[in-house]
């Protein structure tokens, strides 16, 4: 009997930017005595069905972007005889899903990191559960994860988790309504010990991947303080500090090493908090900007973020800060107009933001633009060959429509059209080659040419995918570019590095049970 974890995706390119950190996590999860996991990321290469034996056990963990590819592993693996288990942050969502559309013999629900032992053992014992709930376990039961088992030759960056939960509230996102507002987080030294045997293994690009690695703001502060709220005060500045002590010892590291996350944009009112980030060596991090004009950034709950020229000179900051800016912009929301799309991508060029990403208004599952989206369908459904477009990522990706709500001005292709012409202009080559000067050296140029490319490559996802020719030729491309881009970010391994000592810390006596997300 073997336990496999897949990651599941439709596209596979050979070469992975950033591990799966769940794969590896749920990986040290299972149980010893069941042997090493089989371990399965997609997105480098599909699964191998006769891999497959009866009575194995399978996990599958699906996001709504691979839910339906998910499925069909599961049945897949189900059809070879196997226990099929389903986790992430899709499965929590819609527990009732998998047991419909992916042959589904147990679904896990919230964290998995303590619960997915359990459910191994009862699977093997004949007496699983149908459904398992793992909650949301506290900082101190996060576990590393099993770097052993991955092909490091096949990964660009690896990642490494710090907290988890947003206290923010923004429409369009699921984490503050999965993983919480209050940030669960973990302490530095099992962080920084998982960092340093990465290191060891030639790895020296980590993704912090975090759901806000700047859980508590000035505002937060100064407000606890006006409402004389000494225990919630107490409480932010224990978790502040704790960020702070991380980013002091990874300053201590290797100096070649590079860290990206990912904040929200209050962090640039808090330029200690940028110092340390810059001496930490977190020299990159994704920025949900999502708009350029105050009425779309009420639209989506974001009114904290700034507009116009404020918004250039708060990103800008970043940068003065030695903190290098992947900016992410919503397109489709109810106020963009036609010429909002122009603005957007005059804003990402003037205010010199390093990367971006430029994705259509998409309400998923969980937030609240989906729970409206899909209360207003209610009435009279949309279907698209019998399925509701409130469950798009059910329709097969040829004939899923780009955008699925109504814009009151736009039509969709206009929309599509209009994104995909912002891509192509921030990512052309003059653009690209003038950002690139942030390096230090040519080596590192000719990296971020590629990567710059890759990225455009892989997540501009705005064209016409019924055409299959085309398809496989930007597949054949991106997998070119990504092995030329792999072999610039592989470092040397350091097996003799050495980490810190830490003073022995007292066991918590709380119970948590990772989610297979």
């Amino acid at each position: 009997m073997s336990v496999h974890l897949v990651n599941p995706s439709d596209n596979s390119f050979g070469t992975a930017v950033i591990t799966p950190r769940w794969l590896f996590v749920l990986a040290a999860a299972t149980p010893r005595h069941v042997g090493d996991p089989i371990l399965v990321d997609e997105s480098i290469e599909q699964i191998d069905p006769a891999t497959i034996k009866l009575g194995d056990i399978v996990g599958i963990s699906v996001h709504t972007g691979n839910a339906l590819r998910g499925y069909e592993v599961g049945r897949l693996a189900k059809e070879r005889g196997a226990i099929v288990v389903y986790g992430g942050i899709h499965a929590t969502l819609f527990p009732e899903e998998p047991f419909e559309r992916g042959s589904a013999d147990c679904v896990v629900k919230g964290d998995g990191d303590v619960v997915w032992g359990k459910v191994v053992n009862e699977c093997l014992a004949g007496n699983p559960r149908r459904i398992y709930d793992g909650g949301k376990i506290e900082g101190d039961q996060f576990l590393a994860a099993r770097w052993d088992l991955m092909d490091a030759g096949k990964y660009m960056w690896a990642s490494v988790q710090t907290i988890r939960g947003c206290p923010k509230h923004c429409s369009f996102c699921s984490v503050w309504r999965t993983d919480g507002q209050k940030p669960r987080q973990r302490g530095y030294q099992s962080v920084v010990d998982e960092i340093v045997d990465l290191r060891r293994k030639g790895f020296r690009f980590i993704a912090l991947a975090d759901d806000n690695f700047y859980p508590v703001t000035l505002t937060d502060l100064r407000l606890a303080r006006q409402q004389n709220d000494l225990i919630k005060l107490e409480s932010l500045q224990q978790v502040r500090d704790e960020r702070f002590a991380l980013m002091t010892e990874l300053a201590k590291l290797p100096k070649d090493m590079v860290f990206f996350t990912q904040i929200t944009m209050e962090a640039a009112e808090d330029t200690d908090y940028l110092d340390a980030m810059r001496k930490a060596n977190i020299k990159g991090a994704l920025v949900g900007v999502e708009a350029v004009t105050p009425e779309g950034l009420k639209s989506v709950f974001k009114d904290f973020n700034y507009s116009g020229d404020d918004l250039a000179n708060q990103l800008q900051t970043f940068k003065k800060h030695g903190v290098h800016v992947l900016g992410s912009f919503i397109f489709g929301l109810p106020t963009d107009q036609p010429g909002t799309f122009q603005a957007t991508v005059d804003m990402a060029l003037k205010a010199g933001v390093t990367f971006a990403q430029f994705v259509m208004m998409t309400p998923f599952p969980g937030t609240v633009d989906f729970l409206r989206w899909e209360k207003e369908q209610a009435a009279d459904p949309t279907l698209v060959e019998g399925t509701p477009i409130t469950r798009y990522w059910l329709i097969p990706p040829h004939i899923r429509p780009k955008m699925f709500t109504p814009h009151p001005s736009m039509s969709s292709e206009e929309i599509r059209e209009r994104t995909q012409a912002v891509w192509d202009r921030f990512y052309d080559w003059s653009s690209v080659w003038k950002r690139s000067a942030c390096t230090p050296t040519l080596r590192a140029r000719v990296a971020f040419v590629l990567l710059s490319k890759l990225y455009r490559q892989m997540y501009a996802s705005t064209g016409i995918s019924s055409d299959s020719a085309r398809r496989q030729k930007a597949k054949s491309s991106a997998r070119w570019m990504a092995r030329q881009t792999r072999k610039i970010f592989q470092a040397k391994p350091m097996p003799e590095l050495v980490g810190p000592t830490w003073e022995p810390k007292p066991k918590s006596l709380g119970v948590g049970l990772v989610s297979l997300s």
